[in-house]
């Protein structure tokens, strides 16, 4: 699936990491979405026993704070603003970073 929001590889976002009730919010940097492709998803998940309906979709690369992360999650919401990933117990948002005084 394509994600609708526009990315740039050296724009700047806001990752907002929700689990439960919590919710922690960081800027990154250097943001890339791609799907994983079916055969990724079989040698990775599908022998493991993981059910379709949480399987990720996506591989999400971003650095935070100078630190490479790469997760690996399904797109929950998917528009032109904001995309947010279930990985397990947590949901990541990403959306474009917009300076409070623009």
């Amino acid at each position: 699936m394509e994600i609708k929001m526009p990315i740039k590889f050296h724009g700047n976002y806001v990752v907002s990491i929700r689990c439960g009730s919590e919710e922690s919010r960081e800027r990154c940097q250097k943001l890339t979405m791609r799907t994983l492709s079916a055969e990724e998803r079989e040698q990775s998940y599908r022998s493991k026993g993981v059910d379709e309906s949480v399987m990720p979709t996506h591989q999400i690369t971003f650095y935070d704070f100078g630190c490479k992360r790469i997760i690996e999650g399904r797109l929950i919401e998917n528009g032109e603003d904001r995309a947010v990933f279930r990985v397990q117990d947590k949901e990541y948002g990403f959306a474009p970073f917009k300076p409070k005084n623009a």
